[in-house]
Protein backbone atom coordinates (compact mmCIF):
# COMPACT_ATOMS: atom_id res chain seq x y z
CA UNK A 1 0.00 0.00 0.00
CA UNK A 2 1.06 3.12 -0.60
CA UNK A 3 2.08 6.42 1.16
CA UNK A 4 -1.10 8.85 1.73
CA UNK A 5 -0.59 11.67 -0.43
CA UNK A 6 1.35 9.52 -3.51
CA UNK A 7 -0.68 8.59 -5.78
CA UNK A 8 0.16 6.42 -8.74
CA UNK A 9 -0.34 7.66 -12.28
CA UNK A 10 1.85 5.85 -14.30
CA UNK A 11 5.01 5.75 -16.24
CA UNK A 12 8.31 7.86 -17.26
CA UNK A 13 8.31 11.67 -16.62
CA UNK A 14 4.42 11.74 -16.45
CA UNK A 15 4.50 12.26 -12.93
CA UNK A 16 1.12 13.46 -9.65
CA UNK A 17 2.56 17.33 -10.25
CA UNK A 18 2.19 16.77 -13.92
CA UNK A 19 -1.20 15.07 -13.97
CA UNK A 20 -2.30 17.41 -11.88
CA UNK A 21 -1.37 20.17 -14.04
CA UNK A 22 -2.41 19.13 -17.29
CA UNK A 23 -6.32 17.91 -15.51
CA UNK A 24 -6.27 21.98 -14.50
CA UNK A 25 -8.81 20.72 -12.19
CA UNK A 26 -8.86 21.57 -8.51
CA UNK A 27 -11.34 19.15 -7.66
CA UNK A 28 -9.67 16.32 -9.47
CA UNK A 29 -6.15 16.95 -7.22
CA UNK A 30 -8.35 16.78 -4.26
CA UNK A 31 -9.56 13.63 -4.83
CA UNK A 32 -6.40 12.06 -5.96
CA UNK A 33 -5.04 13.34 -2.28
CA UNK A 34 -7.63 11.27 -0.09
CA UNK A 35 -5.64 8.34 -0.32
CA UNK A 36 -7.26 6.32 3.20
CA UNK A 37 -4.91 5.01 5.67
CA UNK A 38 -5.37 0.99 6.36
CA UNK A 39 -3.17 -1.19 8.29
CA UNK A 40 -0.44 -2.09 5.95
CA UNK A 41 -0.96 -6.19 5.99
CA UNK A 42 -4.79 -5.33 4.66
CA UNK A 43 -3.91 -6.02 0.74
CA UNK A 44 -5.89 -3.53 -1.33
CA UNK A 45 -8.34 -4.25 -4.41
CA UNK A 46 -6.86 -2.48 -7.13
CA UNK A 47 -8.71 -1.39 -10.30
CA UNK A 48 -6.21 0.13 -12.79
CA UNK A 49 -8.47 2.73 -14.68
CA UNK A 50 -6.76 4.03 -18.14
CA UNK A 51 -8.39 7.11 -19.48
CA UNK A 52 -7.23 10.26 -21.02
CA UNK A 53 -5.55 12.84 -19.26
CA UNK A 54 -4.64 14.43 -22.59
CA UNK A 55 -6.03 15.06 -25.74
CA UNK A 56 -8.70 15.72 -27.66
CA UNK A 57 -10.93 13.61 -25.30
CA UNK A 58 -8.92 14.98 -21.70
CA UNK A 59 -11.61 16.99 -20.34
CA UNK A 60 -14.18 13.55 -20.86
CA UNK A 61 -11.64 11.35 -19.58
CA UNK A 62 -10.88 13.57 -16.39
CA UNK A 63 -15.00 13.84 -15.76
CA UNK A 64 -14.21 9.90 -15.32
CA UNK A 65 -11.57 10.21 -13.03
CA UNK A 66 -13.33 11.88 -10.68
CA UNK A 67 -16.00 9.73 -10.55
CA UNK A 68 -14.28 6.98 -9.65
CA UNK A 69 -12.05 8.55 -7.37
CA UNK A 70 -15.30 10.06 -5.70
CA UNK A 71 -16.60 6.43 -5.52
CA UNK A 72 -13.37 5.26 -4.24
CA UNK A 73 -13.30 8.17 -1.16
CA UNK A 74 -17.05 7.32 -0.83
CA UNK A 75 -16.52 2.92 -0.34
CA UNK A 76 -13.18 3.67 1.87
CA UNK A 77 -14.85 5.93 4.37
CA UNK A 78 -17.77 3.35 4.70
CA UNK A 79 -15.53 -0.02 5.26
CA UNK A 80 -13.58 -0.51 2.03
CA UNK A 81 -14.26 -3.67 0.20
CA UNK A 82 -14.73 -6.89 2.35
CA UNK A 83 -13.27 -5.13 4.97
CA UNK A 84 -9.85 -3.87 2.40
CA UNK A 85 -9.17 -1.04 0.80
CA UNK A 86 -10.03 -0.18 -2.98
CA UNK A 87 -7.33 1.75 -4.55
CA UNK A 88 -8.03 3.09 -8.11
CA UNK A 89 -4.72 3.79 -9.91
CA UNK A 90 -5.11 5.78 -12.93
CA UNK A 91 -2.94 6.24 -15.87
CA UNK A 92 -3.41 8.71 -19.01
CA UNK A 93 -4.41 6.88 -22.24
CA UNK A 94 -3.87 9.98 -24.52
CA UNK A 95 -6.71 8.89 -26.44
CA UNK A 96 -4.53 6.35 -28.22
CA UNK A 97 -5.12 2.64 -28.27
CA UNK A 98 -1.71 1.64 -28.04
CA UNK A 99 -0.88 3.65 -25.62
CA UNK A 100 -4.09 2.38 -23.75
CA UNK A 101 -2.71 -1.29 -23.93
CA UNK A 102 1.05 -0.27 -22.65
CA UNK A 103 -0.49 1.25 -19.92
CA UNK A 104 -2.52 -1.78 -18.97
CA UNK A 105 0.29 -4.31 -19.39
CA UNK A 106 2.23 -1.93 -16.81
CA UNK A 107 -1.02 -1.87 -14.40
CA UNK A 108 -0.60 -5.76 -14.02
CA UNK A 109 2.96 -5.89 -14.29
CA UNK A 110 4.15 -3.77 -11.95
CA UNK A 111 0.97 -2.48 -10.18
CA UNK A 112 -0.57 -6.09 -10.02
CA UNK A 113 -3.94 -4.79 -10.53
CA UNK A 114 -7.50 -6.89 -9.95
CA UNK A 115 -9.40 -5.23 -12.44
CA UNK A 116 -9.47 -2.65 -15.89
CA UNK A 117 -11.51 -0.07 -16.19
CA UNK A 118 -11.73 3.08 -18.55
CA UNK A 119 -11.42 4.38 -22.12
CA UNK A 120 -13.30 6.93 -23.72
CA UNK A 121 -12.31 6.51 -27.33
CA UNK A 122 -13.96 3.81 -29.07
CA UNK A 123 -10.70 2.30 -30.52
CA UNK A 124 -8.96 2.54 -27.23
CA UNK A 125 -11.92 0.59 -25.17
CA UNK A 126 -11.64 -2.22 -28.21
CA UNK A 127 -7.79 -2.48 -28.00
CA UNK A 128 -8.13 -3.25 -24.16
CA UNK A 129 -11.19 -5.24 -24.09
CA UNK A 130 -8.98 -7.59 -26.44
CA UNK A 131 -6.07 -6.96 -24.03
CA UNK A 132 -8.12 -7.83 -21.16
CA UNK A 133 -9.34 -10.99 -22.49
CA UNK A 134 -6.28 -12.44 -23.20
CA UNK A 135 -5.17 -11.55 -19.86
CA UNK A 136 -8.07 -12.72 -18.41
CA UNK A 137 -8.88 -9.93 -16.30
CA UNK A 138 -12.27 -8.17 -15.72
CA UNK A 139 -12.73 -4.73 -17.81
CA UNK A 140 -15.67 -2.39 -17.70
CA UNK A 141 -15.53 0.13 -20.44
CA UNK A 142 -16.69 3.74 -19.03
CA UNK A 143 -17.11 5.47 -22.02
CA UNK A 144 -16.14 3.83 -25.48
CA UNK A 145 -19.54 3.29 -27.23
CA UNK A 146 -19.37 2.02 -30.77
CA UNK A 147 -21.67 -1.04 -31.08
CA UNK A 148 -19.49 -3.77 -31.57
CA UNK A 149 -17.67 -3.50 -28.40
CA UNK A 150 -20.59 -5.69 -26.29
CA UNK A 151 -21.63 -6.50 -30.22
CA UNK A 152 -19.71 -8.88 -32.58
CA UNK A 153 -16.22 -8.12 -30.81
CA UNK A 154 -18.41 -9.41 -26.64
CA UNK A 155 -16.38 -11.82 -24.88
CA UNK A 156 -16.74 -12.82 -21.63
CA UNK A 157 -14.21 -10.04 -19.64
CA UNK A 158 -15.60 -6.78 -20.97
CA UNK A 159 -18.66 -4.53 -19.36
CA UNK A 160 -20.21 -1.71 -20.94
CA UNK A 161 -21.50 0.81 -18.55
CA UNK A 162 -22.48 3.64 -21.25
CA UNK A 163 -24.26 3.02 -23.89
CA UNK A 164 -24.23 1.82 -27.24
CA UNK A 165 -24.11 4.22 -30.01
CA UNK A 166 -27.52 2.56 -31.15
CA UNK A 167 -29.04 3.00 -28.19
CA UNK A 168 -28.21 7.14 -28.71
CA UNK A 169 -28.91 7.55 -32.07
CA UNK A 170 -32.32 6.34 -31.00
CA UNK A 171 -32.73 8.34 -28.01
CA UNK A 172 -33.36 11.31 -30.28
CA UNK A 173 -34.02 10.41 -33.70
CA UNK A 174 -37.59 10.41 -34.30
CA UNK A 175 -37.75 13.79 -32.58
CA UNK A 176 -35.37 15.46 -35.14
CA UNK A 177 -36.91 13.38 -37.89
CA UNK A 178 -40.44 14.72 -37.39
CA UNK A 179 -39.30 17.97 -36.35
CA UNK A 180 -36.77 19.11 -38.63
CA UNK A 181 -37.23 17.18 -41.77
CA UNK A 182 -36.14 14.38 -43.59
CA UNK A 183 -32.86 15.69 -45.61
CA UNK A 184 -29.45 14.87 -43.40
CA UNK A 185 -26.17 15.95 -43.90
CA UNK A 186 -23.47 14.00 -41.67
CA UNK A 187 -20.06 15.80 -40.11
CA UNK A 188 -18.45 12.27 -38.72
CA UNK A 189 -15.35 11.79 -37.05
CA UNK A 190 -13.27 9.62 -38.67
CA UNK A 191 -13.01 6.64 -36.57
CA UNK A 192 -15.03 3.89 -34.79
CA UNK A 193 -17.31 5.70 -32.35
CA UNK A 194 -18.81 8.15 -35.39
CA UNK A 195 -18.71 5.46 -37.78
CA UNK A 196 -20.74 3.37 -35.90
CA UNK A 197 -22.97 6.71 -34.96
CA UNK A 198 -23.74 7.37 -38.85
CA UNK A 199 -24.49 3.59 -39.85
CA UNK A 200 -26.95 4.10 -36.87
CA UNK A 201 -28.92 6.87 -37.97
CA UNK A 202 -28.70 6.12 -41.61
CA UNK A 203 -30.46 2.44 -41.10
CA UNK A 204 -33.13 4.70 -38.81
CA UNK A 205 -33.59 7.48 -41.97
CA UNK A 206 -33.86 4.77 -45.12
CA UNK A 207 -36.53 3.39 -42.65
CA UNK A 208 -38.37 5.80 -42.31
CA UNK A 209 -38.25 7.11 -45.62
CA UNK A 210 -35.60 10.14 -45.57
CA UNK A 211 -32.71 11.12 -47.11
CA UNK A 212 -28.58 11.32 -46.40
CA UNK A 213 -27.69 14.37 -48.89
CA UNK A 214 -23.92 14.64 -47.81
CA UNK A 215 -21.87 14.04 -45.38
CA UNK A 216 -17.91 14.27 -44.75
CA UNK A 217 -15.32 12.34 -42.33
CA UNK A 218 -13.16 14.76 -39.90
CA UNK A 219 -9.99 13.31 -38.81
CA UNK A 220 -9.60 13.56 -34.57
CA UNK A 221 -8.09 16.79 -34.00
CA UNK A 222 -9.60 18.69 -36.54
CA UNK A 223 -9.84 22.58 -35.77
CA UNK A 224 -10.50 24.07 -38.92
CA UNK A 225 -14.03 22.80 -40.21
CA UNK A 226 -14.58 25.55 -42.80
CA UNK A 227 -14.39 23.46 -46.18
CA UNK A 228 -16.91 21.16 -44.53
CA UNK A 229 -19.44 23.91 -43.34
CA UNK A 230 -19.08 25.83 -46.94
CA UNK A 231 -20.68 22.04 -48.38
CA UNK A 232 -23.03 21.70 -46.12
CA UNK A 233 -24.62 25.10 -46.53
CA UNK A 234 -24.51 24.20 -50.36
CA UNK A 235 -26.39 21.11 -49.41
CA UNK A 236 -28.67 23.24 -47.29
CA UNK A 237 -29.96 20.17 -45.11
CA UNK A 238 -32.91 20.07 -42.76
CA UNK A 239 -30.76 18.10 -40.01
CA UNK A 240 -27.06 19.34 -39.87
CA UNK A 241 -26.23 16.04 -37.42
CA UNK A 242 -22.91 16.12 -35.72
CA UNK A 243 -21.07 12.97 -34.88
CA UNK A 244 -18.17 14.65 -33.41
CA UNK A 245 -16.33 14.07 -29.87
CA UNK A 246 -14.46 15.78 -27.43
CA UNK A 247 -12.62 19.08 -28.37
CA UNK A 248 -13.76 18.37 -32.18
CA UNK A 249 -17.81 18.92 -31.09
CA UNK A 250 -16.43 22.06 -29.13
CA UNK A 251 -14.78 23.77 -32.18
CA UNK A 252 -16.94 22.47 -34.80
CA UNK A 253 -19.98 24.27 -32.97
CA UNK A 254 -18.42 27.34 -32.62
CA UNK A 255 -17.61 27.79 -36.44
CA UNK A 256 -20.97 26.85 -37.13
CA UNK A 257 -22.18 29.65 -35.24
CA UNK A 258 -20.04 31.86 -37.08
CA UNK A 259 -20.92 30.57 -40.28
CA UNK A 260 -24.71 31.51 -39.05
CA UNK A 261 -25.45 27.60 -39.95
CA UNK A 262 -27.50 26.98 -36.37
CA UNK A 263 -29.90 29.53 -37.56
CA UNK A 264 -31.42 27.89 -40.64
CA UNK A 265 -30.26 24.30 -40.36
CA UNK A 266 -31.22 22.46 -37.63
CA UNK A 267 -28.44 20.59 -35.69
CA UNK A 268 -28.41 17.98 -33.35
CA UNK A 269 -26.82 14.71 -32.82
CA UNK A 270 -26.66 11.66 -30.79
CA UNK A 271 -24.50 12.42 -28.09
CA UNK A 272 -23.53 15.65 -26.18
CA UNK A 273 -21.96 16.41 -22.67
CA UNK A 274 -22.17 18.79 -19.83
CA UNK A 275 -18.01 19.66 -20.40
CA UNK A 276 -19.15 20.54 -23.93
CA UNK A 277 -22.09 22.78 -23.17
CA UNK A 278 -19.22 24.03 -20.11
CA UNK A 279 -16.75 24.73 -22.54
CA UNK A 280 -19.03 26.58 -25.72
CA UNK A 281 -19.44 30.08 -25.14
CA UNK A 282 -23.15 31.40 -25.11
CA UNK A 283 -23.66 31.88 -28.90
CA UNK A 284 -22.45 28.55 -29.66
CA UNK A 285 -25.02 26.41 -27.38
CA UNK A 286 -27.86 25.25 -29.46
CA UNK A 287 -29.28 21.94 -30.64
CA UNK A 288 -31.27 18.86 -29.85
CA UNK A 289 -29.23 15.99 -28.81
CA UNK A 290 -29.41 12.98 -26.39
CA UNK A 291 -27.41 13.04 -23.08
CA UNK A 292 -26.43 9.37 -21.03
CA UNK A 293 -27.11 11.35 -17.53
CA UNK A 294 -27.61 14.64 -16.69
CA UNK A 295 -28.13 15.71 -13.18
CA UNK A 296 -31.09 17.63 -12.84
CA UNK A 297 -33.99 14.85 -11.70
CA UNK A 298 -35.99 16.56 -9.41
CA UNK A 299 -38.10 13.24 -9.63
CA UNK A 300 -35.29 11.13 -9.03
CA UNK A 301 -34.52 9.99 -5.27
CA UNK A 302 -30.53 10.15 -4.28
CA UNK A 303 -29.68 11.68 -7.09
CA UNK A 304 -29.92 15.94 -5.44
CA UNK A 305 -28.00 14.09 -2.43
CA UNK A 306 -25.21 12.78 -4.52
CA UNK A 307 -24.72 16.25 -6.64
CA UNK A 308 -24.63 18.16 -3.16
CA UNK A 309 -22.08 15.46 -2.15
CA UNK A 310 -20.04 15.74 -5.43
CA UNK A 311 -20.12 19.30 -5.49
CA UNK A 312 -18.91 19.77 -2.45
CA UNK A 313 -15.75 17.72 -2.81
CA UNK A 314 -15.25 19.44 -6.25
CA UNK A 315 -15.34 23.18 -5.64
CA UNK A 316 -18.97 23.37 -6.60
CA UNK A 317 -18.39 21.63 -9.54
CA UNK A 318 -21.78 19.57 -10.92
CA UNK A 319 -21.44 15.79 -12.01
CA UNK A 320 -21.56 15.01 -15.80
CA UNK A 321 -22.54 12.03 -16.99
CA UNK A 322 -18.54 10.69 -17.64
CA UNK A 323 -18.99 11.35 -13.79
CA UNK A 324 -21.31 9.26 -13.04
CA UNK A 325 -19.67 6.53 -15.67
CA UNK A 326 -16.69 6.42 -13.39
CA UNK A 327 -18.65 6.39 -10.23
CA UNK A 328 -21.09 3.75 -11.19
CA UNK A 329 -18.30 1.12 -12.79
CA UNK A 330 -16.63 1.82 -9.38
CA UNK A 331 -19.60 0.62 -7.30
CA UNK A 332 -20.34 -2.26 -9.81
CA UNK A 333 -17.31 -3.77 -8.93
CA UNK A 334 -17.71 -3.19 -5.15
CA UNK A 335 -20.90 -4.71 -5.46
CA UNK A 336 -19.72 -7.57 -7.68
CA UNK A 337 -16.67 -8.32 -5.64
CA UNK A 338 -19.08 -8.04 -2.25
CA UNK A 339 -21.90 -10.83 -4.00
CA UNK A 340 -18.78 -12.73 -5.38
CA UNK A 341 -16.86 -12.99 -2.22
CA UNK A 342 -13.18 -13.02 -4.33
CA UNK A 343 -11.82 -10.88 -6.83
CA UNK A 344 -11.33 -13.73 -8.84
CA UNK A 345 -12.29 -12.78 -12.22
CA UNK A 346 -14.77 -15.78 -13.52
CA UNK A 347 -16.08 -15.48 -10.12
CA UNK A 348 -16.63 -11.69 -10.72
CA UNK A 349 -17.90 -11.96 -14.22
CA UNK A 350 -20.93 -14.07 -12.75
CA UNK A 351 -21.80 -11.56 -10.22
CA UNK A 352 -21.73 -8.31 -12.46
CA UNK A 353 -23.99 -10.26 -14.72
CA UNK A 354 -27.74 -9.75 -14.50
CA UNK A 355 -26.44 -6.71 -11.74
CA UNK A 356 -28.39 -4.03 -10.99
CA UNK A 357 -27.39 -1.05 -9.85
CA UNK A 358 -29.52 0.36 -6.46
CA UNK A 359 -30.87 3.30 -6.57
CA UNK A 360 -28.29 5.16 -4.35
CA UNK A 361 -25.35 3.92 -7.71
CA UNK A 362 -28.42 4.42 -10.71
CA UNK A 363 -29.11 7.63 -9.95
CA UNK A 364 -31.75 7.71 -12.73
CA UNK A 365 -35.69 6.25 -12.30
CA UNK A 366 -35.18 3.42 -14.68
CA UNK A 367 -32.64 0.82 -12.64
CA UNK A 368 -29.91 -0.32 -15.01
CA UNK A 369 -28.65 -4.02 -15.57
CA UNK A 370 -25.38 -5.63 -16.60
CA UNK A 371 -27.42 -7.69 -19.54
CA UNK A 372 -26.19 -11.44 -18.87
CA UNK A 373 -26.09 -11.66 -22.62
CA UNK A 374 -23.49 -9.80 -23.82
CA UNK A 375 -22.61 -7.34 -20.52
CA UNK A 376 -23.97 -4.17 -21.56
CA UNK A 377 -25.76 -1.39 -18.89
CA UNK A 378 -29.48 -1.14 -20.05
CA UNK A 379 -28.95 2.65 -18.91
CA UNK A 380 -31.26 5.65 -19.50
CA UNK A 381 -31.18 8.12 -22.04
CA UNK A 382 -31.88 11.81 -21.54
CA UNK A 383 -32.80 13.49 -25.19
CA UNK A 384 -33.39 17.51 -24.70
CA UNK A 385 -32.13 20.36 -26.11
CA UNK A 386 -29.62 23.05 -24.99
CA UNK A 387 -30.43 25.81 -22.84
CA UNK A 388 -29.84 28.66 -24.40
CA UNK A 389 -28.80 31.61 -22.61
CA UNK A 390 -28.82 29.02 -19.67
CA UNK A 391 -26.34 29.46 -17.26
CA UNK A 392 -23.75 26.82 -15.64
CA UNK A 393 -24.88 24.29 -14.34
CA UNK A 394 -28.24 24.67 -16.22
CA UNK A 395 -27.12 24.10 -19.67
CA UNK A 396 -29.15 21.56 -20.58
CA UNK A 397 -33.66 20.93 -20.57
CA UNK A 398 -34.17 17.18 -20.83
CA UNK A 399 -37.52 16.14 -22.58
CA UNK A 400 -37.65 12.80 -21.39
CA UNK A 401 -35.95 10.01 -19.78
CA UNK A 402 -36.00 6.44 -21.51
CA UNK A 403 -35.46 3.24 -20.77
CA UNK A 404 -32.33 1.85 -22.08
CA UNK A 405 -33.84 -1.42 -22.43
CA UNK A 406 -37.23 -0.32 -24.59
CA UNK A 407 -34.88 1.13 -27.80
CA UNK A 408 -31.62 -1.34 -26.96
CA UNK A 409 -31.48 -3.97 -29.54
CA UNK A 410 -31.04 -7.54 -28.39
CA UNK A 411 -27.51 -9.32 -27.42
CA UNK A 412 -28.51 -11.69 -30.53
CA UNK A 413 -29.21 -8.66 -32.71
CA UNK A 414 -26.34 -6.68 -32.03
CA UNK A 415 -24.51 -9.91 -33.25
CA UNK A 416 -22.92 -10.82 -29.51
CA UNK A 417 -22.22 -14.55 -29.23
CA UNK A 418 -20.57 -14.47 -25.76
CA UNK A 419 -18.08 -17.51 -25.37
CA UNK A 420 -17.94 -19.31 -22.52
CA UNK A 421 -15.47 -18.99 -19.75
Amino acid sequence: MQKPGKQELGSGDFDRRDFIKTAGATGLAALLSQTPTWAASEKPIKIGMVDPITSTFAALGQSEIKGAKFAEAEINKAGGVMGRPLQVLVEDSAGNPGTAVDKCARLLSQSNVDFLMGTVNSAASLAVSQFAARHKKVFIATGGHVDSLTGTSCNPFTFRTCSTTWMLTSGDFETLFKKFGKKWYFLTTDYAFGKSEQTDYEAQIKKAGGTVVGGALAPVGTTDFSSYLIDVKAKAPNVLCLLLAGNDQVNAMKQIAQFGINKDIAVGGALFELEQAQALPEAARYGWWTMEWYWKQPKTPHVADFVKRFAAANNGEYPSARVWFGYASTHAFRLAVEKAKSTDSIKVIKALEGLELPPEVALQPHLPVYRAADHQLMISMFPGHVNTGGKYPDLFDVSNIVPGASIAKSAAEMGCKMPTV
